[in-house]
């Protein structure tokens, strides 16, 4: 049908015109990948294979200090589970004598305690000596932790590091650290996690998605 000489668009016997058809399969096809994905990601190893794959292999080797990058902690000072992972990480390969110090970092959560206080708490407990202890709560995004970490750690000279995080997360972090002038040992805080359940399985793939696009953005940036 014309009217003001502008033709309406062709549709089909139901009504549709093909572009909206061809929306709607596109549509359906993305949702049938999402739940496809997500049987796979919660009934299969495919999250425990990723996370793997994607580590850098520990490497535990005397260093100048022990870094442990920050988590979350609650407002009322309670840390994650990965962040609670790291800071045992971190306290067991002290204990061990692979470094004379121990740096950890992660800020505040509405006005609570910081995450590193809280963590160089824990560490007191378990007989990490409070001078051998460093904290530093002011940085946001793993790009500042190395930044804040080079100068805390400057006046002593430290050179080499262990870097104690989820193994998700040092692909990004890893060549941050390099670029702030350490030389980095790796130490996955996940290394011997199971993800044997859909619950934790899905929960570790939410972590390498985000970590994905993290480490995507990064780079487009410059920053690695």
């Amino acid at each position: 049908m014309r009217f003001l000489g502008l033709a309406s668009k062709p549709t089909d016997t139901r009504g549709v015109s093909p572009s909206g058809r061809w929306g709607n399969r596109v549509c359906r096809l993305i949702g049938l990948v999402g739940v496809v994905f997500f049987l796979v990601t919660a009934f299969s190893p495919l999250a425990p294979r990723a996370n793997q794959w994607l580590a850098n292999p520990p490497q535990l080797v005397p260093s100048d200090a022990i870094v442990v990058l920050g988590g979350w902690v609650s407002p009322s000072g309670l840390l994650s589970l990965e962040s609670l992972r790291r800071t045992n990480r971190g306290i067991d390969l002290y204990r061990r004598g692979l470094a004379p110090v121990l740096v950890l970092l992660g800020g505040a959560t509405g006005g609570g305690p910081t995450e590193a206080d809280v963590r160089a708490e824990q560490a007191r407990l378990r007989g990490v000596p409070p001078d051998a202890i460093l904290t530093e709560a002011r940085a946001r995004t793993t790009r500042e932790e190395a930044f804040l970490v080079k100068a805390l750690l400057q006046s002593r000279g430290a050179r080499t590091v262990l870097l104690v995080t989820n193994a998700g997360h040092l692909p990004r972090a890893r060549p941050l650290f390099e670029r702030a002038g350490f030389e980095v040992h790796t130490a996955p805080s996940d290394s011997l996690v199971e993800a044997d359940e859909p619950e934790s399985r899905l929960a570790l793939m939410r972590v390498l998605v985000k970590e994905c696009l993290g480490w995507l953005y990064y780079r487009v940036a410059g920053y690695i």
